[in-house]
């Protein structure tokens, strides 16, 4: 297998082929991944803005790769009643959680015990290593 399959969200490819105008990846939360195969390794570079690496984690199970997150906003209980009036309140709250799954099944030539990750600004950077997958044995065929 040269090529990485993705185990997309139904809803993200089903429908990105009916309507073309909505962007399914940021209405359902799901994270936008590139990926580069070169000779020795694959990169996967994961736009995760607004989260840091301890609201990210990342599984490699059976050479499928899952990325996930599932992220809650504290929130702060005001009992001074006067603080709570002058603090206002929210007509609409939108981002108290926030959580998604992506799967990837990678190639047989991975190499899973040496895939590493790193964060830095919004960016999740994992390395995928690659090994040489042993050629076909010819057997020889005796006479009975």
């Amino acid at each position: 297998m040269t090529e990485l399959a993705l185990f997309n969200n139904f809803f993200d490819t089903a429908l990105r082929n009916v309507v073309h105008d909505w962007d399914f990846g940021t209405s359902f939360a799901l994270p936008k991944v590139d990926m580069k195969e070169e000779k020795d390794a694959y990169t996967m570079q994961v736009d995760l803005p607004g989260m840091s690496e301890k609201d990210v984690n990342v599984e490699l199970d059976h050479n499928v790769l899952t990325i996930s997150s599932h992220h809650e906003e504290s929130t702060e209980e005001k009992t001074d009643k006067a603080a709570e009036k002058d603090a206002g309140k929210y007509l609409i709250r939108e981002r108290h959680v926030s959580k998604f799954t992506r799967r990837f099944t990678l190639p047989d030539d991975v190499n899973s015990e040496h895939v590493s990750a790193s964060f830095k600004n919004g960016v999740l950077t994992v390395s995928i290593p690659r090994k040489e997958i042993a050629a076909p044995k010819r057997i020889a065929i005796t006479a009975a």
